[in-house]
């Protein structure tokens, strides 16, 4: 049976991601600004729980291409957008947007692909979610905003970069603010390809349309397999993670 090639109403409904499926239910969601790099603001990060929680319900997707526009994948954000930190209620928000996107993500059940098109400097525990890992020879891996901001990395970063790089070098990657180059990605096991930029979105396709010939519970019940550990991870830690940051938002009112 193929998928429906019928566009949801969500494709249309969050501005910073486009999306396109063809026929084999292959979807690519490309995050972006004004059809440019993607610049991280308040309006995404209250938009993407929902986008992945639509993402993930939608059985007419077999596989997912995650990646961004230009030269990178995030590599700006707009602190102001996102409100006052330093406020209890505000952060509740964002406690709460931060739980739901890790989660939703990792509910989607069907094989995942990042193609890291550029500087991943925010938000890269996203990807760390997915199943395979792509990157540009220009990629480059950070957690950037937290120290910047003197609040604690604690929005997933905490649990998924020890977990691929392994406790102690994980923790020394969080708090030096380290930045990975692709290749050195690659070398720790963090990435499982490293391509020109003008081949990285053809080897995502390649390999998606490679997966695609799978039978689609095949896809779907690998993937809730694969995930199982990282899922129960997640759960244990990220809601704690986000707590602990919340406390140190709210502290910045009395830093000097």
């Amino acid at each position: 049976m193929q998928p429906n090639t019928e566009q949801p109403a969500y494709f249309s409904k969050y501005e910073n991601l486009h999306f396109y499926r063809d026929e084999k239910g292959i979807l690519e969601v490309k995050m972006h600004t004004d059809s440019g790099p993607f610049i991280f603001t308040g309006t995404a990060h209250r938009q993407f729980p929902d986008a992945f929680y639509d993402i993930s319900r939608d059985r007419d997707n077999r596989i997912v291409i995650l990646t961004g526009t230009g030269d990178s994948w995030i590599a700006q954000i707009d602190f102001n957008s996102l409100g006052d930190v330093t406020n209890p209620r505000e952060w509740d928000k964002t406690f709460w947007e931060g739980k739901k996107v890790l989660q939703n993500l990792l509910d989607i059940e069907v094989p995942v692909i990042s193609a890291v098109n550029g500087p991943a400097l925010l938000h890269s525990e996203y990807i760390l979610t997915t199943d395979i890992i792509l990157a540009s020879e220009n990629a480059t891996f950070q957690d950037m905003p937290h120290l910047n901001a003197g609040i604690v990395p604690g929005d997933g970063v905490h649990v998924l970069w020890p977990l691929v790089l392994g406790p102690s070098r994980g923790r020394y990657f969080l708090l030096t603010q380290e930045t990975l180059s692709a290749q050195q990605a690659h070398q720790l096991g963090v990435v499982n390809e490293v391509l020109p930029s003008d081949r990285l979105m053809e080897r995502a396709w390649e390999l998606a349309r490679q997966l695609a010939k799978q039978p689609t519970l095949t896809l779907r019940y690998t993937r809730v397999a694969l995930t199982q550990r990282i899922k129960r991870l997640a759960t244990e830690g990220i809601g704690y993670g986000l707590a602990l940051e919340g406390i140190t938002a709210t502290d910045l009112r009395n830093a000097e």
